[in-house]
């Protein structure tokens, strides 16, 4: 079996980006979304949010538990 990158419906803050790649790299959820904040703070933010609200379109919804 394949592992997909998606966002799960089921444990997600906003839009499931974070959630979507801690499961995708088997890390802990927490420790991706705190990783974003920094980057996002780091590099002067906008372009953490602009890659976020992309991540969102682009990757596919997840309805499995």
């Amino acid at each position: 079996m394949t592992k997909r990158l998606s966002r799960p419906v089921h444990d997600r803050m906003i839009g499931g980006v974070c959630s979507g790649l801690a499961n995708y790299f088997e890390l802990d959820v927490s420790l991706v979304r705190v990783g974003y904040v920094f980057l996002s703070i780091f590099s002067a933010g906008f372009p953490g949010i602009l890659v976020y609200i992309i991540m969102c379109f682009v990757i596919p919804t997840s309805y499995d538990r």
